[in-house]
């Protein structure tokens, strides 16, 4: 992309090849003024970059260019001749990453239709950027380093003899994938549009549910050689402006070749590496991101991928689902708690097994404490291990039917726990008692909405299924003591994970484990210290 002013050799190449090619092109593109010298990386031995401007003879713009890129077949280079004014111009893209019908209608055939044109040339470059090319997004631009970024972005690039500028055509196109539901988050109720690769596209999306004027798009490039585009989306009289000056702060500070996923993003810019608790959530859904944007949050769209990343998150998020929302009050606040119950199942049902059976029975009613037993005579392992094997085992088989193709994913998963589950308890490994409660454990753990949290609960599983097989229910205790204890110190962007259970927040458990009727669900969460806290007026009802 540019040319390295550094010592390296290619085999078949020398080091004087190299030296004489930069010699070469620095009397091309200096124009008199002075070189810029950028670092692309900050090891041991920093690499500095030579930065030239367009020279004023085309056929030296279309050498650079190509001797830059290493001529690659995608790249298409068109020159013309103007036939009034004898000057031969030259537009150029990659195919494939551009709109081919916006090049060839709005610039190719205007150009070369077009007739009585200046034959100054200044003149006719202006006029040509301005009456000929029907593309709204156009700039001039004379630097290489902007122009190779704009060409690889999907940009045309227009150049002209004798003008030592060129133009950005805004020509982004090609084939992406049609807006549609999202796999991952289904709805009984709610919009069937979700987010795709194509960041225009989510811009619009997000634009069409908040028609607010306040509204920000705030633009970043990230990945030193990728070069993503990044924008994140807040409405400016709503979010806490702190917030916005931290995450500037961490997306400046973000130093990576490529970044293909917004997961790069999460993890680079997240307070607490080693929590198993996701303190950014993310979405494909644009009403889920559209709703937490209102309540004072800000989400982060990469260009490339269609999960959004949503921040601040807290607990009392990780359980909620749009859905909530669209149905009445009572519907919601029941989903809920199941959910709450859920999570709880997941995580600790199979240490309270463990625990009750192998160290406290007595705790146990009677009847059941002889069942159990009976259940186990004939299993050869301690609960501990029993447990171990059978979660270790359906682990394995949900990672199988989530990689393999949905309609063989779902039989794997059916199929192979009923198999494996009956042949286990006929061989005598486990007992059918500890296949129930696995089963609902997995079940459990389905229910929950976004699934990095539940891989988190599944990992908290395995923590407390140790300490229950140590110390039985003292070490449960002690497990959940130290879980609450990096619970309520964990941060997202400075706001407590734990809000509002601790810090306790008062008006926010309008929506927490009850969903309370819209009509009193008036102000924003309180822990995101909103600029406009009100978000409806409820004196008419």
């Amino acid at each position: 992309m540019y040319i390295l002013d550094i010592n390296w050799e290619k085999e078949g190449e020398s080091q004087n090849e190299n030296e004489r090619n930069n010699h070469m092109f620095r009397s091309f593109f200096n124009k008199g003024k002075p070189r810029e010298k950028i670092v692309l990386n900050k090891n041991e031995q920093s690499h500095e970059i030579e930065s030239f401007y367009v020279s004023k003879t085309l056929q030296e713009n279309i050498d650079y260019l190509t001797y830059l890129l290493d001529d690659p077949n995608d790249l298409k280079i068109r020159v013309l001749q103007i036939s009034d004014a004898n000057i031969k111009v030259a537009i150029i893209f990659f195919e494939g990453i551009i709109d081919p019908i916006t090049t060839e209608q709005s610039i190719l055939n205007n150009i070369e239709k077009e007739t009585n044109l200046p034959l100054n040339t200044n003149e006719l470059f202006d006029y040509i950027s301005h009456k000929l090319i029907a593309v709204n997004d156009v700039k001039k631009e004379g630097h290489f380093n902007e122009i190779v970024n704009a060409l690889l972005s999907g940009m045309t690039i227009f150049l002209m003899e004798d003008v030592n500028d060129c133009l950005i055509i805004n020509t982004i196109g090609g084939d992406f994938r049609q807006i549609e539901e999202p796999v991952t988050e289904t709805l009984i109720r709610g919009p069937r549009d979700g987010f795709v690769e194509n960041i225009q596209s989510n811009l619009a999306l997000i634009r069409r549910s908040i028609r607010d004027p306040n509204l920000r798009f705030k633009t970043y490039t990230v990945g030193r050689r990728s070069r993503n585009n990044l924008v994140v989306v807040y409405v400016d009289d709503i979010v806490h402006p702190p917030l916005i000056e931290e995450l500037d702060r961490r997306l400046k500070t973000i130093d990576i070749d490529i970044v293909p996923e917004s997961g790069y993003i999460e993890q680079l810019i997240e307070d607490s590496f080693l929590s198993p608790f996701p303190q950014i959530l993310h979405s494909e859904r644009p009403d889920k991101v559209s709703a937490a944007i209102m309540q004072g949050k800000f989400a982060i769209i990469l260009d490339g991928t269609p999960f959004v990343l949503i921040a601040p998150a807290v607990f009392a998020n990780v359980l909620q689902s749009p859905e909530d929302y669209y149905e009445r009050w009572t519907i919601g606040s029941l989903l809920r708690i199941l959910r709450y119950f859920g999570a709880f199942i997941s995580i600790f049902l199979p240490a309270l097994y463990i625990a009750l059976v192998s160290f406290q029975p007595g705790m146990i009613p009677s009847e059941l404490v002889f069942s159990i037993a009976g259940t186990r005579q004939d299993v050869p392992f301690p609960p501990v291990v029993e447990a171990f094997l059978m979660v270790v085992t359906f682990e394995l088989l949900q990672e199988a039917g989530a990689r393999l193709p949905q309609t063989i994913g779902q039989t794997i998963g059916i199929v192979g726990g009923l198999v494996i589950g009956e042949a286990s308890v006929q061989a005598g490994i486990v007992s059918p008692i500890m296949v129930i409660v696995i089963a609902l454990t997995a079940v459990a753990n389905f229910a929950i909405p976004a699934f990095s949290v539940a891989i988190g609960f599944r990992i908290i599983r395995f923590g407390f299924m140790i300490a229950a097989g140590m110390f039985g229910l003292y070490g449960l205790v002690l497990a959940y003591i130290m879980v609450n204890i990096h619970f309520v110190n964990l941060k997202s962007f400075g706001v407590p994970y734990s809000t509002p259970f601790s810090p306790f927040f008062k008006k926010d458990w309008n929506d927490v484990i009850i969903r309370f009727p819209l009509a009193k669900l008036t102000n924003r969460p309180g822990y995101l210290s909103p600029e406009d806290n009100t978000s409806q007026d409820n004196r008419g009802v």
